[in-house]
């Protein structure tokens, strides 16, 4: 199966590079990493045209203008460039394990989209990943928080699996879907500008097409760095669209990904 990953960034170049690094490892090959860039500075442009001089990776720089935090937008771009027929999308901050993009793969079925969870890094862990290019973490390293999240086990990931249609914990930092089944919905709606629900809104209109979610827990597994917590004004303004969107049990959005086709 061909797999595009989509990586949302915005300044913050040595975290994408770090990501990066990581994708290389993967134990599946990728057809394309296209970075869904929200208006990064010409720092994140020279870092992504270095590692396209010297990756195997075809590394595609999708760049929109810095308008204020438009992550739905910057990832509906990103996707229409993809010419795979499944799409992973992770944050430009997520160390992955190894087999990240199998289990993705293995664990991909028509009729759902997969959602994952994520281990959250120290500060100072964080720090010492960056400054020492740190692509590996354990069960057991330092600096490590919530580590049930990092043990990777088939047998318990088919154990624990749910299929349903619960919208708590939606992430898009670690979300695989058909790409069709995006487009049949109009993709992410571009409404939503600030931090906040375009990812769960998303997934509202997902499940209202029948496409149910499916909790993935022991795979895909990946190691967020830390940051500083985003600013959150626009939150009780999105949080209006998605209600709307629970509301009318909407399917399709209006200004959507069919705009950039």
């Amino acid at each position: 199966m061909l797999v595009s990953i989509i990586i949302t960034t915005y300044n913050r170049p040595d975290a994408l590079l770090l990501v990066l690094k990581s994708l290389e490892k993967q134990s599946n090959k990728i057809l394309e990493v296209i970075i869904a860039d929200d208006g990064s500075g010409n720092e994140t442009k020279e870092a992504i045209n270095k590692f396209q001089e010297s990756t195997s990776l075809k590394v595609i720089h999708s760049w929109q203008e810095n308008l204020g935090f438009r992550a739905a937008m910057s990832r509906n771009k990103a996707i229409v460039l993809s010419n795979a027929e499944y799409i992973i999308l992770i944050d430009g901050d997520v160390v992955l394990h190894e087999s990240f993009v199998q289990d993705h793969i293995n664990n991909s079925e028509k009729g759902f989209f997969i959602q994952g969870s994520r281990s959250l890094l120290t500060k100072k862990t964080t720090q010492d990943a960056l400054q020492k290019k740190r692509l590996y973490f354990s069960f057991f390293s330092k600096g490590v928080i919530n580590r049930k999240n990092v043990i990777h086990s088939n047998f318990l990931s088919q154990l624990f699996l749910k299929k349903s249609k619960y919208l708590k914990g939606i992430k898009t930092c670690n979300m695989s879907f058909f790409k069709q089944d995006c487009i049949n919905i109009n993709g992410f709606n571009n409404d939503f500008v600030g931090w906040g629900r375009e990812d769960t809104e998303f997934a509202v209109r997902l499940i209202n097409n029948g496409i149910l979610r499916k909790n993935l827990r022991f795979n895909a597994i990946q190691f967020h760095l830390w940051h500083i917590i985003s600013k959150r004004q626009s939150l009780a303004k999105n949080d209006l669209i998605l209600k709307s969107s629970i509301n009318s049990n909407s399917k399709w959005c209006k200004n959507g990904i069919k705009n950039f086709y």
